[in-house]
């Protein structure tokens, strides 16, 4: 796979090699830290080149939620030779995934935890001075977004979906504030969860830059953008609202799927235009473009003229593969890009009965999306109407990049949207009915054995 990110920098090479060197395997994340002793990074210099590891922070985003999926399937063959038992167990919605093996889907944001709170914690021990220059917001604004990111990945994925009814005592995740390797942590609220994941955003907006130099660093639009998808997957519409509008406020950029070259094995560039903050998932193996081909029903749902059938997907018959990532590879993009928000604010406001000013913004982006002089704008004559049409270009517009899990857990509560997922491998069904205790993950049986916390019933 081609890499897109720079070359790290000696010091981040240096600590990386530690932190590793610290722990007997990658699932001690969370129940055994790093020595915090061997490095002490100091000065801005220091904390940035944490931040600066992008393979870190901007690659292998959970993809576990995205295995359990119906936007793709595989073929029995290629089922059966995948060489762990996490993306065989994942696939057919399994009660034992690992199988004891390693689960980077929750090694990967603790080990960005870990180093975030090292961060904050070195900037909170500057000199009064330093803390009134705008190196020091732009750190604690990025290291307190990246936490609230791992921390959500992490809640969306190991905790149950957000009720309000229950979510002050449905267990959510152990939210590690600190750097100390010896404070382990109970597992938090769902509520007690949410609660910190927000407030580390709303914090981070207000001290992070409008523009930044690259997108894999975080800027006052993906904070917001981020807390527009948080909110939404809580059911929290008025604030998805709010948070969708003030981040297109700063880019409502839309690209024109006319200006694209569908010839293309991979059709969209890096850092494109819409994407607001860039984020790729973990490339497991069942994902492979030779393996993974796109739900035919799915594909079938694009018309003719809708461009994005011909630049998202390539093959014919039962074999269409996904090329239209936002990565400009084979891996899949996964962070927040403008055409989310147009589609969260167009949701939220069909949900508050804004009928007409959600079909506009839904207009406005598949007008964009369409062969151009082939678009008819699309039109509702209720807000129920409107809502059902938006779901549906949700989800033919996002498809590939890892928001559909979090969509199914939380529109599977609204029994007009409710779906039961189903597998057929050498002859057998397999299911997954809404709102099954299954589309909550078992954390890594390593991590219940070091830290007794409390696993999710399967």
């Amino acid at each position: 796979m081609k890499s897109i990110f720079s070359i790290r920098s000696l010091f981040t090479f240096i600590v990386f090699c530690i932190c590793l060197a610290s722990c007997k395997k990658e699932e001690d994340w969370l129940a055994k830290k790093p020595n915090k002793a061997l490095v002490v990074p100091v000065n801005f210099t220091d904390f940035q080149s944490l931040l600066n590891n992008e393979d870190l922070f901007n690659g292998n985003d959970v993809s576990l939620g995205f295995m359990a999926v119906e936007d793709y399937y595989v073929t029995y063959p290629v089922w059966q030779a995948r060489a762990t038992a996490t993306e065989r167990n994942s696939y057919t919605w399994e009660q034992n995934i690992y199988e004891g093996e390693s689960v980077i889907d929750w090694n990967n944001p603790y080990q960005q935890t870990y180093y975030c709170n090292t961060i904050l914690e070195g900037l909170d021990k500057m000199p009064v001075e330093s803390k009134a220059a705008p190196d020091w917001k732009q750190l604690q604004g990025s290291a307190l977004f990246f936490r609230a990111y791992a921390f959500f990945k992490l809640a969306f994925t190991f905790a149950a979906p957000y009720d309000k009814n229950t979510a002050a005592t449905d267990a959510g995740i152990p939210l590690r504030l600190d750097a100390d390797p010896n404070n382990l942590q109970s597992r938090a609220s769902v509520q007690q969860t949410y609660d910190r994941i927000i407030a580390d955003l709303k914090l981070a907006e207000e001290l992070l830059p409008v523009t930044v130099s690259i997108k894999t660093k975080p800027s006052k639009a993906a904070a917001r953008a981020l807390l527009a998808r948080v909110y939404l997957s809580i059911e929290d519409y008025d604030n998805a609202l709010l948070y969708a509008e003030s981040s297109l406020l700063l880019n409502n950029t839309l690209l024109d799927y006319n200006s694209l070259n569908a010839a293309a094995p991979f059709p969209f560039g890096l850092f494109n235009a819409e994407d607001i903050f860039h984020t790729r998932q973990v490339a497991y193996g069942i994902f492979n473009i030779t393996r993974a081909f796109v739900d035919t029903t799915l594909y079938r749902s694009y018309q003719t003229n809708d461009l994005r059938r011909i630049l998202y997907f390539s093959g014919s018959g039962s074999t269409i593969a996904f090329k239209g990532s936002y990565e400009g590879s084979a891996t899949y993009y996964s962070g927040p890009a403008t055409a989310e928000l147009y589609l969260t604010r167009a949701e939220c406001n069909a949900r508050k009965g804004n009928t007409i000013t959600a079909m506009n913004d839904l207009n406005v982006l598949l007008q964009k999306r369409w062969k151009t002089g082939s678009f008819v704008s699309f039109t509702a004559a209720t807000p129920a109407d409107a809502l059902a049409i938006i779901l549906t270009e949700r989800r033919k517009e996002l498809v590939f990049r890892g928001t559909r899990w979090l969509d199914l857990r939380r529109l599977n509560k609204d029994t007009r949207f409710a779906v039961s997922l189903t597998r057929i491998l050498n002859g057998k069904t397999y299911t997954l009915p809404p709102n099954s205790q299954l589309y909550v993950l078992p954390i890594p049986d390593n991590e219940i054995r070091l830290s007794g916390i409390q696993q999710n019933p399967r």
